[in-house]
């Protein structure tokens, strides 16, 4: 009996081999776009996306190199090293096609990073029209990364981001001291200079970090709540309060997120910053508010019940519901999932801790946004008529904060906003950051040192580091005393002196005491280019003015003697040095007199006095007046007295 002929063609099927998937077109990351800047002198990575088990070429100016797409769609090559030069055309082909950038230089590429000073745009800063008006430098390539975070590493950037050359379209919305920087130095080191600007307001140095390097400064417990974040994040909101209330139990002996508390709460006037409530005490107050909700809920709705809708909190919130932690964030709008079978029929309690920092601050925005959100989709409102707060009282320090936060978590912006970069090559780093640290500046050296080895196990471990030293900011100072401003510059000073690929660019005279953003950033990108010449292009001339070399006591007189000092120290506006402080331990005054003679300033100190350490600019705006020839002004510094 014959064969069917539908089991024939079947059997026929079968027996063929499979048709190998006709491969695709290859791409270039985005990085590697129309006008992009290659390093130059050393080898040149190159990666993309393709069909796995593509071969492809990757070719720039007759050099090439061969790869195959691997098994996840991603590619890397690595091209010959090349001097500066272009422009050129960077192309990758495979057997499904090509993908090309045109107008590509070989040059010097630096990453500017850092929280709002590094971020602040050119458009903001002195004699701004002019500037972007004669922003024609073909030579000097922009591309700046959009804000993003998450609680893992991502492998590409989800974002748009594409190159341009400088010009009044591209420059005024750019870093401005990235771009003044390139601007002073390509004066004299005329190669082409690519500048990534990847910054974020308000972000503390820890969220810039990788785990591995977090993990080595001692942040392994919140590192791992960090982790389980990312697959049961019910669990970890859980495990992160319970940390929290740990903090505030050790500085309080209430319990204000507990249903049963017993303590004065009053009606919130209305649903808008605390600011605006007409309370004299809370109308510049900056600090935390708890917030408490008290809703009835029907059997069906507390089943139902699946997230807890906020809104925006500013500026940070830790939350409850009936006594369980159930969420905390730094930005955003609050959307917390709750635990299975949290919520119950009868009164439930949601309990809001707020804290804020800057400007106005609370629990506020739209009432619709404020709600239990049912399985359904379906929403119970929030009463705004509801709310009762109190203030915090005597707790004054600065809560801690959920390390999957954007701008003061762990490792979170690092993710998004640097390890998609892989190891582009680079020559160098400007890192300008520390405002957000203030709070800890005895830490920060120790932060900064695994920032920069961090980088350097990212991109290469030749990367040079240029650093800015924190400006003056707030009122000067009327007697000696502790700053954390102070102490965290001095952290900066003694982890780039450390380093011997590390400059440090001073700005102690370059801030507003009015504005944390000083618009003065032409003659920041003029020190941070003298820095690089002498760190990265072997210019003799000192790096940053000058720096204390050594303290001593003379008979009556203490001497402080300077390095890097261009001809001999002068005083502005007066004969004596001012911003010289002599300590005894935590007890300081400041210097009688202070005269400046070639390389050293000898402080009046009778030899009866106790002197065992000397400070300098010490304050967070210090008024100072102790340059050099070169016009460059001695930074702040504390040294003990030898």
């Amino acid at each position: 009996m014959p064969r069917p002929v539908v089991a024939a063609v079947t059997l026929l099927l079968a027996a063929t081999p499979a048709v190998a998937q006709t491969p695709a077109a290859p791409s270039l990351a985005p990085l590697f776009s129309d006008h992009a800047v290659l390093q130059r002198d050393r080898p040149i990575p190159v990666w993309g996306a393709g069909t796995p088990g593509a071969a492809l070429t990757v070719e720039l100016d007759g050099r090439t190199a061969r790869t195959v797409v691997g098994a996840d769609g991603r590619w890397r090559a690595e091209l010959p090293a090349h001097a500066a030069g272009g422009p050129y055309e960077l192309r990758v082909r495979g057997a499904g096609g090509e993908a090309t950038a045109g107008d590509v230089l070989v040059g010097d590429v630096w990453l500017c990073s850092g929280q709002s000073n590094m971020e602040l745009p050119v458009e903001r800063t002195l004699n701004a029209p002019s500037v972007i008006g004669a922003a024609n430098d073909d030579g000097i390539r922009l591309i700046t990364v959009q804000k993003d975070f998450d609680v893992a590493a991502q492998d590409t950037f989800r974002n748009p981001l594409a190159w341009a050359a400088a010009s009044p379209a591209s420059v005024g919305g750019f870093s401005a001291a990235c771009y003044y920087f390139a601007q002073e130095l390509r004066r004299d080191h005329d190669v082409p200079t690519g500048l990534i600007s990847s910054n974020w307001g308000g972000s503390n140095i820890e969220t810039w970090m990788s785990p591995k390097a977090l993990a080595a400064q001692g942040y392994g417990d919140q590192l791992s709540i960090l982790s389980e974040m990312a697959t049961d994040p019910v669990a970890a909101q859980g495990r992160w309060g319970l940390r929290w209330q740990a903090w505030w139990e050790g500085l309080a002996t209430d319990r204000p997120w507990s249903p049963d508390d017993a303590g004065e709460w009053t009606p919130v006037p209305v649903m808008e910053p605390w600011e605006r409530w007409g309370v004299p005490a809370l109308a510049n107050y900056n600090g935390m508010v708890w917030y408490r909700l008290d809703i009835d809920l029907t059997a069906d709705q507390a089943a139902a019940g699946r997230t807890l809708s906020l809104g925006g909190v500013d500026e940070a919130d830790q939350t409850w519901v009936n006594g369980v932690a159930v969420g905390a964030s730094g930005s955003g709008d609050r959307l917390y999932a709750l635990p299975a079978g949290l919520l119950k029929a009868g009164r439930n309690t949601v309990v809001v801790n707020a804290y804020d920092t800057w400007e106005v601050g609370g629990l506020y925005g739209p009432a619709e946004k404020r709600a239990l959100v049912l399985a359904d989709g379906g929403r119970v409102p929030l009463d705004p008529a509801g709310w009762r707060y109190r203030v915090a009282g005597d707790v004054t320090a600065a809560p801690p904060r959920g390390p999957w936060s954007s701008t003061s978590g762990l490792t979170t912006i690092a993710n998004a906003m640097i390890a998609p970069l892989h190891d582009y090559g680079l020559r160098g780093a400007l890192w300008y950051q520390g405002e957000s640290n203030t709070g800890a500046g005895k830490q920060y050296q120790a932060l900064l040192t695994g920032l920069m080895a961090d980088w350097r196990e990212r991109f290469g471990p030749d990367l040079s580091f240029l650093v800015v030293q924190l400006a003056n900011f707030g009122a000067p100072p009327s007697a000696p005393g502790p700053s954390g401003w102070a102490e965290l510059r001095e952290s900066q000073r003694l982890a780039v002196a450390a380093d011997d690929n590390a400059g440090l660019a001073v700005a102690i005279d370059l801030g507003d005491r009015w504005d944390i953003h000083p618009a003065q950033k032409q003659e920041l990108g003029r020190r941070l280019a003298r820095a690089a010449r002498h760190v990265v292009y072997g210019d003799p001339a000192p790096p940053s003015g000058p720096v204390p070399a050594s303290v001593r006591r003379e008979g009556g007189e203490i001497v402080v003697a300077f390095d890097d000092v261009t001809g001999t120290l002068k005083t502005l506006s007066g004969a004596q040095a001012i911003g010289f402080e002599l300590c005894d331990g935590d007890a300081c005054r400041y210097a009688a007199s202070a005269a400046a003679s070639g390389a050293e300033v000898r402080l009046a100190a009778p030899a009866g006095d106790s002197v065992s350490e000397v400070r300098f600019c010490w304050a967070d705006s210090p008024v100072c007046n102790l340059y050099d020839a070169a016009g460059l002004p001695a930074g702040p510094f504390r040294m003990e007295v030898r």
